[in-house]
């Protein structure tokens, strides 16, 4: 009677070995032997240059108050 499957009982087999206990399709077969490089990761968001246009969307959508605008826009550097 045999009990473990011969791929399981040679030494050999060592590292990434993608056995699942059934048979490989073509296409994972492919996939297995073509595995894909890892995604780079996206460089951090660069700031805006000018906040005033983004302020004066702000005072239109009726977020801010007109108040709120002036002290805002005052406080930025130029």
């Amino acid at each position: 009677m045999l009990l473990v499957p011969r791929q399981l009982r040679r030494s050999g087999m060592t590292g990434d070995v993608p056995y699942y206990g059934g048979r490989f399709t073509p296409a994972q077969a492919y996939a297995a032997s073509h595995p894909r490089p890892r995604p780079r990761p996206r460089p951090p968001a660069t700031p805006e240059a000018d906040p005033l246009p983004a302020l004066r969307h702000l005072l239109d959508t009726g977020v801010i108050t007109t108040e709120e605008y002036q002290d805002l826009r005052a406080r930025v550097n130029r």
